[in-house]
Parts: structure tokens; sequence; C-alpha cells
């Protein structure tokens, strides 16, 4: 592949990830009195505990953590005890007006379904907001959210941490090479769901705990009875019939494993191969078992038909979840460990995100910091070794580029990308680097409010590779394959599916839309 192409496949991309001249050089943002890389900024959270509790904590030791937010103390316990002196409110309508001279930037990890209304709230006081994914709920409030940013003139980021990952761009660095040749087929595989879905029968209204405040937890959705479904003591997963962590699973409140897991796990095959450009063919699920009138399915299969974009040809992409082992696919050699490296999923073994772990750096050199490095002896005597082992989730999470030349595989957050088989890379070297590499997500982003370049999954990004996932949401509560028109952000084929795309917003819970 000549330069030239080579550009046509990376050169867009470009834009979000190599400053034009030098970080926070970017003169509208300065224009706009951003801060100096030296200042600190004032953070706000809405949603502390839980996922909030982490990206604060990715935020705090550079910068200040001035107010708080969360409609359940219990939930939110620890971090409010870690800030003693930042104001505490469980309605973040009030906080933003009260606080609103206070605050930089807002971190929003919160249940899906208020990402939307919380973020918007935020852009619309001019503060930068850093959003968990899947980002939104819905495909009318990813584009709301992409004009609100570019109105607004804030930083934005996607809380999707792979897309900051030096696996991610490897893995489209070798493709655009040439490595593996055309790809025509992506497989993505995750064990989640982890909490309960399926369930048919919702049950019996229970009290409300004293710290949870449930009217505020609905937020934009229509008022219904507490229940912490009858359970006494949480679950395995701290959460009960609802909330704190099992709203994943319903319709009015998450996206389902999909939702979950995809803005992680296709990240890689997002950035390499152009997903946010194409043209979608048709979305379908087609395969599903333990269905529910309002709660996604226990398992499902989702393919996407995507069509061909340059010279890159016409692709499917396949996701699977609720798997309890690797998926089997034709061509993989038996025994080959495909997804998230084994290191990695031992060190979670016991639970945790430190070393070895999934968010963790594994042994010495996983990391890959040093680009065109040769794939380490280590790595490679771990991965032949990786069928053996006893692990606590079977399945790694992770995908496989299937291409006219080879295979290449990654993992959830494009960790350790490699060639398939593994015994490929042992005196593989990685292709020169096109993409500069991002100092971490939160980082990402807290140089993006300080006038540097754009964060790496800022709302440009993350809405367009948003709207083509939340295609396959829709796609599971219906039969057939669903087609796609975005430039009338409309499902040509199913009446009912093309409600989907935008939410209802229980009164005093709206935002003023912008011109999309």
């Amino acid at each position: 592949m000549d330069f030239s192409r080579r550009h046509f496949f990376f050169g867009s991309l470009l834009a979000g990830a190599v400053p034009g001249a030098g970080y926070g050089s970017t003169p509208s943002l300065k224009a706009m009195g951003y801060k100096s890389p030296n200042e600190k900024l004032n953070f706000a959270a809405i949603g502390s505990g839980g996922q909030g509790e982490s990206n604060i904590g990715a935020a705090a030791p550079t910068e200040n953590i001035v107010a708080l937010c969360d409609v359940d103390d219990a939930r939110a316990k620890r971090t409010f005890e870690r800030f003693p002196n930042a104001p505490k409110y469980k309605d973040f309508r009030k906080m933003l007006d009260k606080e609103e001279k206070n605050i930089d930037a807002v971190i929003v990890a919160t249940p899906d379904h208020m990402h939307a209304s919380a973020a918007m709230w935020a852009m619309e006081r001019q503060k930068h907001v850093y959003v968990q994914k899947p980002l939104v709920r819905t495909i009318w409030e990813a584009r709301q959210l992409r004009a609100a940013a570019a109105q607004y003139k804030v930083a934005t980021q996607m809380g999707n941490q792979g897309y900051s990952n030096e696996g991610t761009r490897q893995c489209a660095e070798i493709i655009w090479s040439g490595e593996i040749g055309a790809v025509t087929e992506v497989h993505a595989w995750s064990d989640r769901p982890l909490w309960p879905q399926g369930i048919t029968e919702i049950p019996k209204e229970e009290p409300v705990p004293e710290t949870l405040d449930w009217d505020l937890w609905l937020g934009i959705a229509d008022k219904r009875p507490f229940t912490r479904g009858g359970q006494t003591e949480p679950d395995k997963w701290g959460g009960y019939f609802y909330q704190p962590f099992s709203w994943r699973g319903f319709y009015d409140f998450g996206c389902g494993a999909l939702g979950d897991m995809a803005c992680h796990i296709l990240g890689a095959p997002n950035m390499a191969l152009h997903l946010s450009k194409r043209k979608i063919v048709g979305v379908e699920c087609i395969k599903k078992d333990g269905t529910s009138p309002f709660q996604f399915p226990k398992t499902s299969t989702i393919r996407y038909d995507f069509a061909p974009y340059g010279d890159m040809p016409a692709l499917k992409i396949f996701w699977y979840d609720g798997l309890k082992e690797s998926p089997k696919i034709p061509g993989v050699p038996d025994g080959e460990w495909i997804g998230d490296p084994p290191y990695m999923m031992a060190g979670m073994a016991g639970g945790g995100r430190g070393p070895g772990g999934r968010m963790g750096m594994g042994p010495a050199g996983y990391e890959f910091h040093s680009p065109g490095r040769v794939f380490n002896e280590a790595q490679f005597e771990a991965m032949k070794a990786a069928p053996k082992e006893q692990l606590r989730f079977p399945t790694p999470d992770g995908s496989l580029f299937i291409g006219d030349k080879g295979m290449l595989t990654t993992g959830t957050y494009g960790d350790v990308t490699r060639l398939v088989p593994v015994e490929k890379m042992k005196d593989f070297k990685m292709p020169a680097p096109l993409l500069t590499r991002s100092p971490g997500h939160m980082r990402d982003f807290i140089r993006a409010c300080k006038g540097g370049d754009p964060a790496c999954s800022n709302f440009d990004v993350a809405a367009p590779f948003v709207e083509w996932m939340l295609l396959g949401v829709a796609a599971l509560r219906f039969e057939g394959k669903l087609e796609y028109d975005p430039d009338k952000m409309r499902i040509t084929n199913n009446a009912e599916a093309n409600k989907l795309l935008k939410p209802s917003f229980r009164k005093g819970w709206e935002f003023h839309a912008v011109k999309a």
C-alpha cells in the first residue's frame, strides 16, 4: 500500500490525534479563556459512586474536585468521605445552578438514560464534559450532544478507555499496512451480561432505602414503584433489582451487554475500519435467548453489514454476548487464545484491576510503549500456554479481524494486539507508528480542556460510533433486519423500531434541543 492510499485510510483520524502546532496551540480554545496546562481544573461529578468513583479518582491526582452529586448517599459514601470539603448534592440540576461559577468540567457517570440530560445541562453552562460510555441511550441524543459540544465550544470525551490504548492504534496501523490484507469480517464478543437479564415479571413494591432518592434516580424515565426484587442482601455484584448495577438490563435505563461493552471491544474495529464513515446496509439480531417484555435477552448475536469504504471492501461484523467460552470461529486454530491475553485474565482471578488485571499492565513489556518493538518472548510463551490456564472468566472479551491474507486479534480495551496464530508474532515487528499516542484517557480529556488537541474520543468521534452501535441495541427488540437512513435519522422498514431513536422525557427533565 503506497503512502497516498495509506493516508486515505488513516488521514482523517489524525485530526483528533496529532496537534497542528503543538499541544495547547488551538487559537479558538485560547480565545475562549481556557486554562493553562499548569493551572488546575475544577471538576464536578454527576454520579459519584461505582464508575464515577473511578473517573473522579483518575482526575483527582492533578485537578481539583469541587462538587459531587449522587442520588444515593450509600453508593457514593467512599467518594464523599474522600473529598469532605466538596459540596454534596442529590439533584445535579441544583448543583449546576448553585456551583456554576466554581466548575470547569463535569464527569457524568449515571445510568445510561440520564447521560444526555446531565451532559446537556453542563454544556449549556459551557462546562467541559466527560461522559461514560455508551454516551447515550438513543441516536437522537448522540446527535444532540455532538451538536451542543460544537455550539458551546467545550471539550468532550466518552469514557471508552480503549480508544486511548496503544494496542488500539497498533491494530489500526497493522491493518493499514496491509499485513492481513482486505478485512471482510470482524467477530467481537463478551461474557456480559453479568447482571440478570431476560426477567419476565417485576416483583412487588418495596420501601425505598433512606439513602436513595428514587424519583431523582428515575429522572427522565416514567415513574414506577421501587423494588429490590425481594432481596435482603445485594447480589454478588453489589446490586438489587434495578440499582445500583442491574439497570443495564432494562430497556428504559440501559443498553444491555452491547451498550456496556461494545464501546470498548468494538473501538479498535471502529478506528481501523472507519466504521463511522460507512453506510450501514442492515443490522439484525440473528440469535437471542431468554427474551423479556422489559429487558434485553440473556444472550444474543447481532450482525452488522457495512458498505465498502474507499479501497476497503464490504464488511460483516458479528457481536456475541452472554458467552461462557470463547467463540468458535472458522479458520482459528484449535486452542488458539483470542481476545484478552491470558496473563490479563489470570490477573482478574483475584477480582482486582492491578498488575496483570484487565486495567493493569500485565508482565513487563505488555504495554508496547515503544512503537515498533518485537513481540517479546514472555508474551509469546504466555499465549502458547493459555488454554491450560484456569481463569475466573473463561471467556476473554475481544475481537478478531479476518482478512484475505491473515487474521488479527485484540482484547477488550485494545490490549495486546497480535496476529493469529500467535506463532506469527515471534519475529514480527510492529509497523512504523502513524498515530500519536495518548497520555491516558482522562489525561487526554484534561489536556483538551486546557486548550490542547481534541480528546481521542471527543463527541465528533464518539457520537457517530455510538450511532451505528445503538442500531444493534434497537435490533435486539425486533425480528428481522433493520434498514437505516442516516440522512433522515430514520429506520425505514420498521415503524416501531424507529420510535426507539429518540427518548421521551418526564416533565422537568427536558433540555433545550440544538440544531444537529
